[in-house]
């Protein structure tokens, strides 16, 4: 079976994507279990306040690799 790519680029589709395939008589209906991943753009413009900033961000100790070299 083709998938039309149209559904695939619709439903953000991957290979290896879980479908649910349901028959009734002489119908057969396909649907996308997944999700669309969202994307990054659209999650930071739903953020009313902007990025968060965490207190004093610069004065925190370094805990890990995170150290300039």
């Amino acid at each position: 079976m083709t998938i039309p790519k149209v559904f695939i680029e619709q439903n953000q589709l991957v290979e290896g994507a879980q479908m649910q395939i349901e028959v009734s008589g002489k119908t057969l209906t396909i649907k996308a279990l997944c999700q669309p991943r969202p994307r990054l753009v659209d999650l930071m413009a739903e953020m009313t306040d902007g990025l968060p900033r965490v207190a004093n961000w610069d004065e925190l100790s370094d805990l890990g690799l995170e150290q300039a070299k």
